[in-house]
């Protein structure tokens, strides 16, 4: 036994921080928790759990659209009840926190309801009730939180995610600014749900680090869904009024909205933790600079999930919780690999993603062969509805080694993440092309692309 209160104190009850906290405990280690919010993190609070029930809702407007064709006659015009939404989804996030809860506790960690701070290696201050606390280890995992611009004239009166799923009234017109995937997933929330929305990016096209073909065909059809996309723009000002907002672009352009959404990415949340003090090193990003068991420059103290900025995804801060608590406690050592990450962006359409773009394949390899297909979605067909699947394949033409894959259209998701698992087993484009196709699917396409639609050779 040690003279610590805890052999592991975990300041944040996130994704990340809660499942090492629970494998830490099955290790039988005496565990230690503390949230100063609610338990769940971003990604179930106000994250990738309400946003996805926030896109099934906005995606019902373009069934109803589709229905006709598939026989079907609406009686009346299909209202929607914004505060019902609201409400449900409240619900249903207050279930998921309680079971974060129990889970914790039938695991035998005990739970702090405080923010926590650093105030040595081995030592963390409970805010709340000014309690000190000692633990062998100290793990952070307190993710990250929106950025605004602090440069912007009126910036207080725009929100970020962590607003957009509480909000009293739903706006009939939004300004969503950013082009990561939280803001082309917003805009077409808002879009889907009735806002006459618009897209603002100060860059040259959307969603920049993913392949340009994907970037360049959301683009496309996001505006064909009637989303208005201005690259390459900036806010100037927003002013506050008895109707609303009024927008000004850097160009002297001049909008009016309801409400302004700044999505235009997230920062580490280590302000006010106590860790330089403790001394540990932060990058540039403020981020907490780990090896790759997560432990940071000070041995007692380590750090996963977003506050890292390594890869900044729910299923990753899990990942490397779980590694930490293994490695620590469980007597197996093993960390994460970052190198193969397949994810999805909630966009309309859905996107899933897993190895290599093409920008990336290029820089990296001599000899490529770029697969690709684009087609409408069997479902639109009746319809009549607009819309392109597309689906590309970059191979290794000297190992024939699957690079990347990459993928736009319904239930994109889904798909990318059986593809992860046949790329991170190594898979070759001839296992895909010896898999009998399952048909009529869109995915079949995937097995059943002989040429490439382009071949990129260095020599």
């Amino acid at each position: 036994m040690t003279n610590f209160d805890y052999d592991l104190f975990v300041i944040g009850a996130g994704s990340g921080g809660v499942r090492a906290a629970r494998i830490a405990a099955t290790h039988g280690a005496r565990v230690g928790i503390a949230e100063e919010f609610r338990y769940g993190g971003t990604c179930v609070i106000r994250g990738c759990v309400p946003k996805k029930l926030f896109v099934y809702a906005s995606k019902f407007t373009e069934d109803f659209a589709n229905a006709d064709g598939y026989g079907w006659s609406l009686n009346g015009t299909p209202t929607f009840d914004f505060e019902k939404l609201i409400e449900n989804k409240d619900k249903e996030i207050t279930r998921l926190e309680g079971i974060y809860r129990r889970n914790l506790d039938n695991t035998g960690v005990e739970l702090h309801d405080s923010r926590a701070v650093i105030e040595g290696p081995n030592t963390v201050r409970l805010l709340s009730t000014n309690q000190v606390i000692t633990a062998e280890r100290i793990l952070v995992a307190v993710g990250a939180t929106p950025n605004v611009d602090s440069g912007l004239i009126g910036c207080e009166h725009a929100i970020t995610s962590n607003e957009a799923f509480h909000l009293s009234t739903f706006p009939n017109r939004t300004i969503v600014v950013g082009g990561g995937y939280i803001a082309v997933e917003f805009a077409g929330i808002f879009n889907g749900l009735g806002s006459d929305t618009t897209l603002i990016y100060r860059g040259e096209e959307i969603l920049r680090g993913f392949d340009m073909d994907l970037r360049i065909g959301l683009h496309e059809q996001m505006e064909e869904k009637g989303i208005t996309v201005k690259t390459k723009t900036t806010l100037a000002s927003i002013v506050k009024h008895d109707g609303g907002l009024t927008v000004t672009t850097h160009d002297g352009e001049v909008m009016e909205a309801d409400q302004v959404l700044y999505a235009i990415g997230r920062r580490p949340n280590t302000a006010g933790l106590g860790l330089e003090e403790a001394g540990v090193e932060l990058d540039k990003a403020g981020a907490v600079a780990v090896s790759p068991q997560s432990q940071s420059s000070v041995e007692s103290i380590y750090a996963v999930g977003d506050v890292t900025n390594r890869a900044n995804l729910t299923p990753v801060a899990i990942r490397e919780g779980h590694a930490f608590a293994d490695s620590v406690y469980g007597d197996k050592t093993w960390h994460v690999d970052h190198t193969m990450i397949p994810t999805a962006v909630f966009s309309q359409p859905e996107i899933g993603t897993a190895g290599l773009t093409q920008e990336e394949a290029e820089a990296r390899f001599d000899n490529i062969d770029v697969y690709s297909s684009s087609f409408r979605p069997m479902k639109n067909t009746l319809s009549g509805k607009p819309g392109k699947m597309l689906l590309k394949m970059l191979v290794d033409a000297d190992t024939d080694k699957i690079l990347g894959i990459h993928i736009m259209g319904p239930d994109s998701g889904e798909l990318i993440q059986m593809i992860g698992v046949t790329l991170t087993m190594g898979a070759k484009k001839s296992d895909y092309d010896r898999t009998i196709a399952v048909h009529p699917t869109a995915a079949e396409e995937l097995v059943t692309m002989r040429e490439p639609s382009q071949r990129i050779r260095k020599n």
